[in-house]
């Protein structure tokens, strides 16, 4: 039995301490917020349910497989999502590739050379992905991890090749070789995501997901993180709530412990599922562990983008809602003009930008009152968008905040007309709301850059527990350059690999 302590309890770091405990491993997790979960959490105000950020998830099959392992899978109800895409010269629900492409062949007739040079291209990308019902090779270990890396063998043959032909390249650059700049299409794919300039495979992964993998919890995800947290104490784990830890201790270059609340604990590891660089530059006792250029190479790597997310009640039925927004989840892009997410000086970016619109009382009506109904609004933003939304000035922030809000709600009404008249509660996070709950450096949505350009891990889709520094291991999304719920689990499972 080893004695383990895990720091965050987003789903890495409960997948971890349930994986371990059901070992009869000694697990604490020390949470510092007063309810478990991370981004994948969620709160009520007057009655209202909303997501804390994230939205829906993918991998399912990796998802799935882990709370199989854990042994919670009756206790969770997911369900499959479906998405509507609305422009100025489109809007429909398609349920499949095929039908998304059908839609913008429909859309720009003018445009269909340039979309059948783009599709071939695509189309590559998707056949050399493989097999998305298959739970990544992370999750195994021993002869299970071999055979399940050799599974995604032709695959990975396949996108080789492509690999080498656009794994350096941007989604900007794909989409420049073939559409016109500032063209409605080149905007579309240039920007599609939520993350500046990410890889340009990525939208293929990123559509098939959308399509075929895109899930959400019915309850909540709040209500995914409490079964964890429910699971994890019931086989003895320990769960330290509203307990921030201050410091990693460590002795003979190795991770002995943490200090929280001026209190040590010993431990034979640290699994850290958190922010790799808040843990590597801020927590570790000694500073002198890490060479000077390891600590400018993470001081320096730059992280996925934050979003803003605009929540509102609304005195609406469900019944109402659904009419106007057809399903719970609605792409609403702003073809015309561009919200250049890396120029985080441009004031007027909330009026260049796409947004989507999510309703979790669509999911599951009892999360807002009777005959209300709930909705978010959601967009990434600009790193430190002018000068980190008034350089710590309250009333600047304040008068940031409630503009980008209210340009939000105007762009909602493209989709939900009248939706300023019925709203009964509205308040809005910034990247800076999501970096004093979660911790993740500038607001992350997932751990570092999207953009191949600007790589921490040299595999990007490879994943790294191990650090400079002995028994400390990465079990959050921070283990994988593009992270993700799937880059959680994977994390937490290699840390638990480690330690068995």
């Amino acid at each position: 039995m080893k004695r383990v302590v895990i720091i965050g309890s987003g789903i890495g770091g409960l997948t971890a301490g349930n994986l371990l405990a059901k070992k009869g491993h000694d697990v604490t997790i020390f949470e510092s917020h007063s309810k478990p979960g991370g981004y994948t959490a969620g709160f009520r105000r007057n009655g209202f349910y909303f997501e804390s950020g994230t939205l829906g998830l993918e991998a399912s099959a990796s998802v799935f497989k882990a709370m199989k392992d854990i042994g919670v899978s009756d206790q969770i109800e997911f369900v499959r999502q479906k998405s509507r895409w609305i422009a100025e010269d489109f809007d429909g629900v398609p349920t499949s590739y095929g039908e998304f492409k059908e839609m913008l062949y429909s859309a720009y007739p003018r445009e269909k050379q340039r979309l059948d040079r783009f599709f071939t291209e695509l189309d590559k990308m998707i056949a050399a992905m493989g097999d998305m019902d298959k739970p990544m090779p992370y999750l195994y270990s021993g002869i299970s991890f071999i055979v399940s890396v050799l599974s995604y063998l032709p695959g990975g043959i396949k996108s080789a090749g492509i690999m080498k032909k656009y794994g350096d390249m941007t989604a900007s650059d794909f989409a420049g070789i073939f559409f016109e700049k500032d063209s409605k299409l080149y905007r579309m794919f240039a920007g599609m995501g939520y993350y500046a300039d990410m890889a340009a495979y990525l939208i293929a992964g990123g559509l098939l997901g959308i399509f075929y993998d895109y899930w959400t919890v019915k309850n909540g995800m709040q209500s995914w993180a409490d079964v964890l947290a429910d699971n994890f104490q019931k086989l003895g784990g320990k769960l330290l709530l509203a307990s921030r830890v201050d410091s990693i201790t460590t002795k003979n270059s190795a991770a002995v412990g943490v200090v929280s609340k001026g209190t040590r604990y010993d431990t034979d590891y640290v699994i850290a599922a958190c922010d790799y660089k808040q843990v590597m530059l801020k927590l570790l006792d000694d500073q002198n562990l890490l060479p000077e250029k390891t600590r400018k190479k993470i001081g320096d790597a730059p992280v996925s983008e934050g979003v803003f997310t605009v929540y509102l009640g609304l005195d609406l039925s469900n019944e109402e809602l659904q009419r106007q927004m057809v399903v719970p989840h609605v792409f609403c892009l702003d073809l015309n003009s561009s919200g250049v997410i890396d120029d985080s000086g441009d004031e007027q970016f909330f009026e260049k930008t796409s947004i989507n619109l999510y309703s979790p009382s669509l999911v599951n009506p009892g999360l807002a009152p009777q005959g209300k109904s709930s909705l978010m609004l959601q967009t990434s933003v600009p790193h430190r968008w002018m000068q980190n939304w008034g350089s710590g000035d309250r009333k600047t922030y304040r008068r940031l905040k409630q503009k980008a809000m209210e340009t939000m709600i105007e762009k909602a009404t493209k989709v939900i007309p009248g939706l300023k008249d019925v709203i009964a509660y509205k308040d809005a996070a910034t990247p800076l709301t999501y970096e004093r709950f979660t911790h993740n450096t500038d607001g992350a949505t997932s751990s570092f850059s999207w953009n191949p350009k600007k790589k921490f891990y040299e595999n990007a889709m490879g994943v790294k527990v191990e650090t400079p520094v002995k028994n400390l291991l990465i079990g959050s999304c921070w283990a994988m350059q593009i992270g993700g719920i799937p880059g959680a689990i994977a994390g937490a499972y290699q840390s638990v690999n480690k330690i068995n």
